[in-house]
């Protein structure tokens, strides 16, 4: 059966240079402090707490990368609804800027897993292939 209704428009997140200079920079430290500084300076930021959570994942910190993937994948949960999305649609995986939301999803459903939130794992990735499968791919 095909689907006659239009999909809606992809939801491109605005670039925050600022935020993704700290981040790189913060990068380059190797260290969680400077990521926990980047999250810090730039709060709404889900590169940041995107970061935060791989370094947890890394660390074998489930239960703090789970908290860091949440708090990012809320924050650009708030940043896709200002800038358009209504709960479904394309968040395209190759424009730059949503690309800390996806990890942020992606680390939430790994952590997720690792807790034994199979549920919520699942519901997870499958929102991940839902937003760009792109992102599914490139991230797993």
């Amino acid at each position: 059966m095909q689907n006659l209704l239009p999909e809606p428009p992809a939801t491109k997140l605005p670039a925050d240079t600022e935020a993704d200079k700290a981040l790189a920079e913060a990068t380059a430290t190797g260290t969680t402090v400077a990521l926990k500084t980047v999250a810090a300076a730039h709060p709404a930021y889900s590169g940041g707490w995107a970061a935060l959570a791989a370094d947890a994942l890394a660390a074998d910190e489930p239960v703090t990368a789970y908290a860091y993937a949440r708090t990012g994948y809320h924050r650009g949960l708030d940043a896709l609804r200002r800038n358009g999305w209504k709960g479904h649609g394309p968040i395209p995986w190759a424009h730059a800027p949503n690309q800390g939301f996806l990890r942020c999803l992606h680390s939430l459903s790994q952590a997720a897993a690792e807790i034994g939130e199979a549920d919520e794992a699942a519901r997870c990735a499958q929102f991940l292939r839902d937003s760009d499968p792109a992102a599914a791919d490139a991230l797993t």
